[in-house]
C-alpha cells in the first residue's frame, strides 16, 4: 500500500505514510504522553508497531493509565504461560487475560504448582524479558488457527465457539507471536494490544496459586490458576505488595476471628456466617441506622417470606434468567417452593395488595430481607461474596416524571451513609446499560438509561459507562467507595425498572381517571449488610470509631482494691448510653493495657487510689496522647460528643 494518511490527536494534525506505525504517527503528532504503551487508533487499542493504513485519530495509551496497565499486565501473562510451557512440556494453556491490579492464567497440568514452582517461572520470565521478544500480530483463518493450535484443546474451543460477529466480518483470528531475531519463541490466541517487546515490562510478581474449573463449570476439567501483578515502575510495583500484604493482615475473616467479630464454622457451609455478640452490636447500629434514616425520608417498613411458590419466580422472570444462582425446588402440599434470591418480587406484591392513586406516589418500600444466592464455592468469599445476605432493600414506585427526582433522593441518600459510615465520597460512579440477555422495549431501556443520567449529573457527580453490565430487567447505577488501603469496593446499585410492573400489571389511577404503569426502582445502598461490614472492618483494620465500636470504653482498675470505683465509673458512663466493660482479670496492668489495644477498644479508663478520691479518669485513647485527671463527667461529656458526631 503506498501514498498517506492523515492522522489527528492531541490537537495536532500530521500527515504520514499508509505504513507508518501507530508509534511513528504519535511522534509525527508530536505527542509527549511519557512511558507510552500502546496507542489507540479510533478509539481501539493498537500496537505501538502497528501500521495504521488510513486516516484516522489516534491518541498514546501510557502505561501508568488503567488501559496501559492491562496492555502491560497482559503481556507479562503471556510470558508466564510461555515460561509454563517452557518448564512443564506438554501444559495445556487456557486463558490469560488481565483482571483488576494483576493477571492470571490457566493451566493444565499433571499435578499443582507449588510456592517453588512460582520461582522457577518467574526466574524464567526474566530470563524471556531479557530476551526482548518482539510481540507481533497476525491474522489467520479459522482452519488455519485450529491447525496452529492442533494440541491446544482449550484455544481449539476458544476457536470454534467464536462467531463473526466477534472475530470480524471476514472471520480473522489473531494470534501473537513472540520472535527473537525472526524465529519464533511462542505463540498465543489473542486480540491483543500488546507491549512492543518483553524488555518493556519493567516489574512484575506472581502472588499465588489456586485451582479453577474451566469456563467456572464444576462439570468441566479443574485447571491450575496463577495469579500476578505487573506494573508501570518497581516503586508502584513495591506499593502495591505493601497493600495486599495490609489487606493480609485486614482479612475481614482473620479479624472477625480475632475481634471475636464474626465465626464461619465448617457446619454452616461456605459462604455464610453467624455475628458473635460484638459483631452483632455493629450489625445492630448498622440497621437501626438504616430504619431511622429510611424513616425520616418517608419509607415504609414491610417484612416478607424467605420463601415462595414457583409462580412468583416465573412472573418475575427469576427462574428463567436467573435460575443458576437459585437454591434447588422444595415440595410441600402439591406445590414447588423457592428461597428468594431477591425481595423484589414480595415488594410487588406488596404494592398490588390495593388500587393506588396518583397522589400517593411515589411509595417507597423498605426491608432488611435476608436473601439466599446458590454461588459457586469457587467465588464465595466470606462475607463478600457471601450465600445468604440480608439487603437493605427497598423498592420505589413512582409516576414517570418523578423518577429522576428519586433517583436524585437516593444518591443523596448514599452520600449521607458514605460519610456516617467513613468512606466520604464515591470513588467511582457507573452506569451499567442494557446486557444482551435482556427483557423489555428499546424505549424503556434508553428513557431509563437517560434518567439515570440526569440523576447524577444534577447530584453533582461524575460517571462512567459500563456498556452491557445492566440488569435483565433494566440499567442500573453502580457506587463504589474507596477504602483506607486504597482499594476499591462496589457497594450501592440503584435500577431503573420497567419490566417488572408490566410483569405484575402494577398500575395507579391518573388524574385523568385512567390506569397507568408506574416506574420501579430498586435500590440497596449498603448492598447487603454483611458485605459492607466485611468492607468497613477491613477499611478500618477492626478499630471502629466510637460510634460502631461494640466496646466504647474498658475501665481498667490498677488492682483488684479499686474493682468497686472501676464498678461505679462504668456504670456512670453507661448511664450516658455508652458501651463499657470492666476488667476484672487477673492480669498485670501492663497486660490489661495490651490486651485493650490489641482488642481495639477505643478508650481505656485507668483508675486507682488518686482516681477513686477525686472521681477521676486517666484516659488512654487508642490513638492520641494520654490524660491523667480527667473529671469522669468531662469524660463522659467528651465521649458522648464524639459518639453523636459518628467521627471516624
Amino acid at each position: 500500500m503506498s501514498g498517506e494518511v492523515a492522522v489527528e490527536g492531541g490537537g495536532a494534525t500530521a500527515t504520514v505514510p499508509s505504513s507508518a506505525t501507530a508509534r511513528e504517527a504519535l511522534a509525527a503528532l508530536g505527542s509527549r504522553e511519557r512511558q507510552v504503551i500502546a496507542a489507540r487508533v479510533d478509539g481501539e487499542p493498537w500496537d505501538l508497531d502497528r501500521p495504521i493504513e488510513r486516516d484516522a485519530k489516534v491518541e498514546a495509551i501510557a502505561a501508568a493509565s488503567d488501559d496501559g496497565r492491562a496492555i502491560l499486565r497482559h503481556s507479562v501473562a503471556h510470558l508466564m504461560a510461555q515460561a509454563v510451557t517452557d518448564l512443564y512440556p506438554g501444559a495445556k494453556f487456557a486463558i490469560g487475560p488481565p483482571v483488576e491490579d494483576g493477571f492470571y492464567y490457566d493451566f493444565e497440568v499433571v499435578d499443582p504448582f507449588t510456592p517453588e514452582d512460582l520461582d522457577r517461572i518467574t526466574e524464567r520470565m526474566r530470563e524471556l524479558i531479557g530476551e526482548r521478544q518482539r510481540f507481533v500480530r497476525e491474522e489467520l483463518d479459522r482452519t488455519t488457527a485450529l491447525e496452529l493450535f492442533h494440541d491446544q484443546p482449550y484455544k481449539r474451543e476458544i476457536i470454534e465457539r467464536l462467531d463473526t460477529s466477534e472475530v470480524g466480518a471476514d472471520d480473522v483470528i489473531t494470534v501473537y507471536r513472540n520472535l527473537v531475531d525472526g524465529d519464533e519463541r511462542w505463540v498465543d490466541l489473542c486480540r491483543g494490544p500488546h507491549v512492543p517487546s518483553s524488555d518493556w515490562v519493567p516489574a512484575f510478581a506472581l502472588l499465588r496459586t489456586a485451582g479453577a474449573y474451566w469456563r467456572g463449570d464444576e462439570s468441566r476439567p479443574m485447571l491450575q490458576r496463577i495469579y500476578g501483578t505487573a506494573w508501570e515502575s518497581r516503586k508502584a510495583l513495591d506499593a502495591h505488595l505493601t497493600m495486599l500484604e495490609e489487606a493480609r493482615k485486614r482479612d475481614h475473616r482473620k479479624l472477625g476471628r480475632e475481634l471475636e467479630l464474626v465465626h464461619f464454622p465448617e457446619e454452616l457451609g461456605p459462604g455464610l456466617a453467624i455475628f458473635m455478640p460484638k459483631g452483632a452490636i455493629v450489625r445492630r447500629l448498622m440497621e437501626d441506622w438504616a430504619r431511622d434514616e429510611h424513616a425520616r425520608r418517608g419509607y415504609q417498613g414491610v417484612y416478607t417470606p424467605h420463601i415462595a411458590k414457583s409462580l412468583l419466580w416465573e412472573i418475575s422472570g427469576h427462574l428463567e434468567n436467573y435460575g443458576d444462582l437459585m437454591y434447588p425446588a422444595m415440595e410441600a402440599d402439591g406445590a414447588t417452593y423457592y428461597v428468594k434470591p431477591m425481595n423484589c418480587p414480595f415488594h410487588l406484591l406488596a404494592y398490588k395488595a390495593r388500587t393506588r392513586s396518583y397522589r400517593e406516589l411515589p411509595v417507597r418500600l423498605s426491608e432488611l430481607g435476608t436473601v439466599y444466592r446458590l454461588e459457586r464455592s469457587g467465588v464465595v468469599n466470606g462475607m463478600l461474596r457471601a450465600r445468604g445476605f440480608t439487603q437493605d432493600d427497598s423498592h420505589i414506585f413512582c409516576r414517570r416524571d418523578q423518577v429522576v427526582d428519586e433517583i436524585v433522593g437516593v444518591i443523596a441518600f448514599t452520600l449521607d451513609l458514605y460519610r456516617d459510615f467513613g468512606f466520604g465520597r464515591p470513588s467511582r460512579v457507573a452506569i451499567s446499560t442494557r446486557p444482551a440477555k435482556s427483557i423489555g422495549a428499546d424505549e424503556d431501556w434508553e428513557y431509563a438509561e437517560h434518567a439515570l443520567e440526569e440523576a447524577i449529573r444534577r447530584s453533582g457527580l461524575e460517571f462512567q459507562v459500563d456498556a452491557g453490565e445492566g440488569a435483565f430487567y433494566g440499567p442500573k447505577i453502580d457506587m463504589h467507595a474507596r477504602d483506607a488501603i486504597g482499594r476499591e469496593w462496589q457497594l450501592t446499585t440503584i435500577q431503573v425498572d420497567f419490566n417488572f410492573p408490566e410483569r405484575f400489571d402494577l398500575t395507579y389511577v391518573g388524574d385523568d381517571g385512567s390506569t397507568h404503569r408506574p416506574f420501579m426502582i430498586h435500590r440497596a445502598l449498603f448492598g447487603s449488610i454483611e458485605r459492607f461490614f466485611a468492607v468497613m472492618l477491613e477499611s478500618y483494620g477492626g478499630a471502629f470509631p466510637l460510634w460502631l465500636a461494640p466496646e466504647q470504653v474498658r475501665v481498667v482498675p490498677v488492682a483488684a482494691d479499686f474493682l468497686p470505683y472501676a464498678e461505679a465509673v462504668a456504670e456512670a458512663l453507661r448511664g450516658r448510653g455508652l458501651r463499657v466493660e470492666v476488667d476484672r482479670s487477673d492480669d498485670t496492668l501492663g497486660a490489661k493495657i495490651r490486651n485493650g489495644q490489641v482488642e481495639k477498644v477505643p478508650y481505656q479508663a485507668v483508675v486507682g487510689s488518686s482516681e477513686a478520691d477525686s472521681r477521676t479518669v486517666a484516659v488512654r485513647p487508642r490513638h492520641g496522647d494520654q490524660r491523667k485527671a480527667v473529671p469522669l463527667e468531662t469524660f463522659a461529656d467528651e465521649l458522648v460528643a464524639e459518639r453523636d458526631a459518628r467521627t471516624a
